[in-house]
């Protein structure tokens, strides 16, 4: 059989993947850390923003229905809110004020203190994004943004980033939805160990 003399593209596909997986380790304890925070947060009150163009907006709003929804086990809903998904208001916002408020303008009017923005942006360079990051900063919400390679300006204009160091946009939208899978995961384990915590804390019977 005569030897492939070069790689495929859906063997540098999966060859990029796999090199990125071995560098996810710092990815994994961030995603962890963001599930527990969600679950604090969500738990008091609090409600998630979330947004990203194109692909990413996809999996922003995939993370919204896991928080609406449930990822795995059956807890009560909390808010989450995928800020691309009402058209009506995303094109008249784009219409009257430009393509850089069309999160932001929203960010301002859902959002309250306390509440989690999440910005998802393969590149970080989306100025629509951007826009929202600083709108969320200065209206009082926590910022996190989920990215491609830093430094970029969105990672700069978060409270925390999420990046993801590898050259390949279909390799970094793959594993922005192994991470916030991560995030639901660690959450839904928060919330089951708040759970008991309030149980024990009430003298009731687990």
């Amino acid at each position: 059989m005569t030897e492939l003399l070069s790689t495929t593209p859906a063997q540098a596909h999966v060859q990029a993947l796999t090199q990125a997986l071995t560098e996810f380790g710092p990815a994994t304890e961030i995603a962890t850390d963001w599930g527990i925070k969600l679950a604090g947060a969500l738990s008091s009150g609090s409600r998630l923003l979330v947004a990203g163009n194109g692909g990413s907006a996809a999996q922003a709003q995939h993370l919204s229905a896991e928080i609406v929804g449930r990822y795995h086990s059956d807890r009560r809903p909390f808010s989450a809110v995928a800020l691309h998904s009402e058209p009506s208001a995303l094109t008249a916002i784009l219409n009257d004020y430009g393509i850089e408020e069309v999160f932001a303008r929203q960010v301002q009017a859902h959002g309250r203190p306390g509440d989690i923005c999440v910005l998802m942006s393969t590149s970080g360079r989306s100025p629509n994004l951007v826009a929202a990051a600083i709108r969320a900063r200065d209206c009082g919400l926590r910022t996190w943004a989920m990215t491609g390679p830093v430094p970029n300006p969105l990672a700069a204009a978060a409270d925390e980033v999420l990046p993801i160091c590898c050259p390949a946009t279909a390799t970094v939208q793959e594993l922005h939805l192994v991470a916030l899978h991560l995030v639901c995961e660690a959450m839904d384990a928060e919330l089951i160990r708040l759970a008991g915590a309030e149980l024990a804390e009430s003298g009731a019977a687990p």
